[in-house]
């Protein structure tokens, strides 16, 4: 094992890969929160210009409109996600750990829903992405389940305004 300095600390040689691994997960993980933040931010911005603009009609019908088109808007966020880890996938490990984009894209999609299923793996000191992505995908689907959530009340809220101010009456 060989010894490298670099400035005033001293890296073993094997350590190095491993900080380009580390570097790598770091810059995705800010890429992954950038795409949700941005694409929340826009989905939030939509239900109230909706909110702000529908005519009202069937309660349920509005109800199901808005949870389905969030749930969708969610998981096309999520594969956006999934896609970009793919790439980086192929781009940074390159073909001889995938047989191609769509073997890169099966991989990213199990790694972030943390399926672990284990048919496809990376091997290396790469493989540290895999477990960074992981992580970034607990947080991200707990990040919207929480919007679902916040989706939910803010329908019931909607629902119990109009109860309160009949029974004000």
């Amino acid at each position: 094992m060989r010894l490298v300095q670099t400035g005033t600390s001293t890296l073993q040689d094997t350590d190095q890969p491993m900080l380009k691994s580390l570097l790598a997960g770091l810059c995705l993980v800010a890429a992954t929160i950038v795409v949700h933040a941005l694409g929340t931010t826009f989905w939030i911005g939509w239900l109230r210009r909706r909110s702000d603009n529908a005519p009202r009609k069937n309660i349920v019908l509005g109800r199901l409109e808005v949870l389905s088109a969030t749930a969708v808007a969610l998981l096309v966020l999520h594969m956006i996600e999934v896609v970009v880890w793919a790439v980086s996938y192929l781009l940074l490990i390159g073909g001889h750990q995938f047989s191609g984009f769509e073997q890169a894209v099966y991989f990213s999609t199990v790694t972030f829903a943390a399926l672990g299923y284990g048919d496809v793996v990376i091997e290396g000191t790469w493989r540290l992405l895999s477990a960074i992505q992981a992580m970034v995908g607990l947080m991200v689907f707990g990040w919207s389940s929480a919007l679902l959530f916040a989706v939910v009340q803010r329908l019931l809220l909607q629902e119990e305004i109009p109860d309160r101010i009949r029974e004000s009456r």
